[in-house]
């Protein structure tokens, strides 16, 4: 008897739990100010602007949320070597998987791993020599393929299904292959979203 109230009780609280849920498909975008940390003692590496874009599932129980995303994010970096100011272009197809924290009206903290795929890199910096060169060429063989960071952020769901997150990205492995310094990324991101398709209760 004791075993079967049991069942009836998970059963009971599963269900008001999925009573609550909230599950939602989105897309969303916005600027990228990427920047690469690298161990090279010659040149020096600012913020490049560029842009994100793809989709979202949010998964909301209560005060928790998890929100896998899959995006395009343009990446990279400008360079100064040797008087010359050069650019570094890297894209990614980028695959957050974050948690969120609900506070009040809608407001939230994020934080999850995300893993990186290396989908070009252009450069008119030589990362294998440290070298400015004349043309921007292609450098995907200098890197890896593959990429982890931590993404970290705070975002606003705010009425009729808008988004805005503000997030950064700190990446935790060095990307570089055949390139002579340590190479890790640093994306700031500015997200503003929308749910195009709705269940359950909630923003």
């Amino acid at each position: 008897m004791k075993k079967i109230i049991i069942v009836l009780a998970f059963i009971a609280a599963s269900a008001g739990a999925y009573a609550q849920a909230q599950f939602a498909i989105g897309i969303k975008g916005g600027p990228n100010f990427a920047n690469l940390n690298v161990s090279d003692p010659g040149a020096t590496y600012k913020a490049r602007t560029g842009w994100h874009a793809g989709g979202f599932v949010l998964m909301k129980f209560s005060k928790i949320g998890i929100q896998p995303e899959i995006l395009f994010s343009q990446q990279g970096s400008k360079i100064k070597v040797q008087g010359n100011d050069l650019n570094a272009n890297y894209s990614y197809i980028n695959i957050p998987i974050m948690v969120k924290l609900y506070t009040v009206a809608g407001i939230n903290l994020q934080a999850g791993p995300q893993f990186g795929f290396l989908t070009k890199a252009e450069s008119d910096y030589n990362p294998v020599t440290g070298e400015p060169i004349n043309s921007t060429q292609d450098f995907k063989n200098a890197y890896k393929k593959s990429d982890v960071s931590l993404a970290m952020g705070v975002g606003w769901d705010l009425p009729f299904g808008l988004t805005i997150d503000g997030r950064y990205n700190l990446g935790l492995s060095d990307v570089s292959d055949q390139a002579a310094y340590e190479t890790k990324n640093q994306v700031w991101q500015i997200s503003v979203g929308y749910k195009l398709i709705k269940f359950g209760k909630g923003n």
